[in-house]
């Protein structure tokens, strides 16, 4: 018998964050070990007079490729790829990995090659996006490798990730919207703010934001969703961040990690663990040491750290920011292979000003 609580989220999936209709192309991502959610989800957008089609990954295939690909091989974009992304209306992607740590050992170098190849379907991918003619959503479904990441039982996990889709509200569509009107107010605040400054332990970051988008993530992309975001100018951050909270990418793991910008790049990148592996990213292409992105964390159902960027990059009181390609919403233009977010807390002492102003304090908002 399915859970309840997965034919909930396949709704507000399907009905609110990528409101699928009759007609649509409907691709659903998915693994194996997902089934009782894809089966819902494929359920739902039959119901509602859509095409649906899936595609299910197998367990240790990335691994295979990234082990034993040759150079032309990690260079090659399948074109059928570059035509699904063409045709495709809605993408729903489920995330469910058995084995967070199966690339942990992959050579940073062979990662590097592969992110620099698919650039350019990034780019589409966000140009799409951006006009409005491809809705996406991405969710985690419980495996017992992200409950042992997170340091729980798996039954806990299903608990804390369905808790965080607000699943367990009554009306978790409703729930959603109210969590739409709320950042908006906010957004429209920082809309007008010109300069955006960071202070916390270990962080004294600018970055000018005039002309810029804040942007409401409010489960139309990620789900759980709960941020605000912004894509600053690209020559303007200027200081330096310390991240709290390991940065995971590729499934690898850096931590310790700081920056330190001039002029908008990163002049000087460290990390206690996997440095080679942090320099090989920043070294992808030329966008890969500006910023893409800068956003704070306002789902405030989330507060533990779970070693997934879905949920700590979400953390209620925390802020992060993406090395790498801008999301052009927020009308940022930095292109880039990568995408990396990392994230920092605010909730002892972190403050953030608007133009000299404090908008935020301790982790959480203080405009009136």
């Amino acid at each position: 018998m399915t859970d309840p609580r997965y034919e909930k989220l396949a709704k507000v999936l399907v009905d609110y964050s990528v409101e699928v209709e009759k007609g649509d192309l409907v691709g659903i991502q998915t693994r194996t070990v997902a089934e009782p959610l894809t089966r819902e989800i494929y359920r739902e957008c039959i119901r509602a007079g859509a095409h649906p089609f899936v595609r299910c990954g197998i367990p240790g295939l990335t691994e295979i490729f990234f082990k034993e690909a040759r150079k032309h091989q990690l260079e090659f974009v399948n074109p059928i790829s570059r035509e699904e992304l063409e045709r495709l209306d809605k993408v729903i992607s489920l995330w469910a990995d058995e084995n967070t740590k199966e690339l942990a050992n992959v050579d940073p170098d062979r990662q590097r090659i592969r992110a620099g190849a698919t650039a350019p379907l990034m780019k589409r991918w966000n140009e799409r996006e951006a006009a409005g003619e491809l809705k996406w959503v991405g969710t985690q479904f419980p495996t017992n490798a992200s409950a042992q990441d997170a340091e729980m039982s798996l039954s806990e996990y299903e608990d804390f990730v369905l808790k965080a889709c607000l699943v367990h509200r009554k009306d978790p569509i409703a729930a959603w919207k109210s969590v739409h009107r709320k950042q908006a107010k906010i957004c429209r605040r920082l809309d007008k703010a010109k300069k955006i400054r960071v202070v916390t332990k270990g962080t004294d970051l600018s970055m000018v934001v005039e002309g810029r988008k804040w942007v409401n993530c409010d489960g139309k992309a990620n789900m759980p969703d709960g941020e605000i975001f912004t894509g600053p100018v690209e020559n303007s951050v200027e200081g330096k961040i310390s991240f709290s909270f390991p940065a995971f990418y590729y499934g690898r793991e850096a931590e310790g990690v700081q920056l330190t910008f001039k002029k908008g790049e990163v002049a000087k990148a460290k990390a206690s663990k996997n440095q080679d592996f942090l320099e090989a990213m920043l070294n992808t292409d030329e966008g890969a040491r500006r910023v893409g992105e800068f956003a704070i964390g306002t789902n405030y159902s989330v507060q533990q750290f779970t070693r997934n960027t879905l949920f700590d990059e979400k953390i209620g009181g925390t802020v992060h920011m993406a090395v790498g390609s801008s999301i052009p919403e927020s009308r940022g233009v930095n292109e880039s292979g990568i995408h990396w977010d990392m994230v920092t807390d605010m909730r002892d002492g972190g403050k953030i000003y608007a133009d000299g102003k404090i908008v935020y304090k301790d982790g959480k908002f203080v405009i009136d």
